[in-house]
């Protein structure tokens, strides 16, 4: 017996030194054992050559039967693995492959680059207002891939916001802004973080909630928040990039004292009397407007977390959108203001 078993070892080697299919070395084993198998079944019991194999013939049958029954059960877990699914594998690194690919843009920047956009995925900022401001800026924060994204505003979706308010649908009206430009910044980008407060900012909660975050923006139409917003932020070292609307103009400004430069209260020592600022619902506002200062907003935000270029500390632009001019005014901090001086 032992030879039949060194031949069929001899067999197998030969066939796993030489990279023969293992079909072929399945046959000329079976092969074997079949004349093993006919030998032991056509030769009397005392022939040289059934003694030299050695065995019986119900050995043999025992032997290959068991041989059978270990081959069909190898081939049977081998195709339960081929018709199981192949998951994928965990994808490693700070960015998954989708946001790789996603970012490329922002990657292929020199002035953002890898570590720019880490930056960004770690970076956390409070837009305050979901309005004609806050649309552009949240939608364009959220495609940049800023991680973390917090949304106050207390007002619900109305039919007439959405000639300028381009984060909401005709199907939001009556939804909570915060819920309805939540559910639009997910659906462009699911791999961010969006945290909506669905409140108006008030003394009680402002530092708090300000405090959680790197960067502020804040596109109220309400003097009073703004005031608030502005003296919060400052006490808390945070920056502040600001923008307001009228009628065909805006302007955008980053207030932040702790650097440098001048706070809100700085360029506005008070708010306007009654009917010198009107609202947009009072005064009006062309619509794409707002997209063109809230998308600045964004550009300024993102910038600011990737330390690019040149921010608007110390400066304010203004765009005329009905003469199509821009203009970028210096502005300074004032000594004795109340806030920061």
């Amino acid at each position: 017996m032992i030879w039949v078993l060194l031949i069929a070892a001899a067999i197998w080697t030969v066939g796993w030194v030489f990279e023969v299919p293992r079909v072929r070395s399945l046959i000329l084993t079976a092969i074997l054992l079949g004349a093993v198998v006919a030998i032991h079944a056509t030769l009397p019991a005392d022939n040289a050559l059934v003694r030299g194999i050695g065995g019986t013939l119900g050995g043999w049958l025992v032997v290959i039967g068991a041989g059978a029954v270990a081959v069909a059960y190898a081939r049977g877990v081998a195709a339960l693995k081929a018709r199981a699914p192949v998951l994928p594998k965990a994808e490693e690194g700070p960015f998954s492959d989708t946001e790789l690919n996603r970012y490329a843009r922002h990657i292929v920047l020199r002035e953002i680059g890898g570590p720019g956009q880490m930056a960004m995925k770690n970076a956390r900022v409070l837009v305050v207002g979901a309005g004609g401001l806050g649309s552009p800026a949240l939608l364009y924060l959220a495609a940049a891939g800023v991680g973390t994204i917090g949304i106050v505003d207390d007002d619900v979706v109305d039919n007439s916001n959405l000639q300028r308010q381009v984060i909401h649908r005709d199907a939001d009206i009556g939804k909570p802004k915060v819920f309805s430009a939540q559910a639009a910044m997910l659906a462009q980008n699911p791999a961010i973080v969006v945290q909506p407060y669905n409140r108006r900012l008030d003394e009680d909660s402002a530092e708090a909630l300000i405090a959680d975050y790197d960067i502020v923006l804040e596109g109220t139409d309400n003097f009073t928040t703004r005031y608030l917003v502005n003296r919060i932020a400052a006490k808390l070292g945070k920056p502040v990039i600001g923008g307001a609307l009228s009628q065909w103009e805006g302007q955008i400004s980053t207030f932040d004292p702790k650097r440098g430069a001048p706070c809100y209260q700085c360029i506005f020592p008070k708010a306007p009397a009654p009917g010198l600022a009107p609202s947009c619902s009072e005064a009006g506002v062309v619509g794409p407007l707002p997209g063109v200062i809230g998308a600045m907003m964004a550009v300024e935000c993102v910038k600011e977390i990737a330390q690019a270029g040149e921010g608007l500390r110390g400066r304010m632009l203004i765009y005329d959108a009905m003469y199509s001019e821009v203009r970028v005014i210096k502005t300074k901090r004032r000594e004795g203001c109340p806030v920061c001086g």
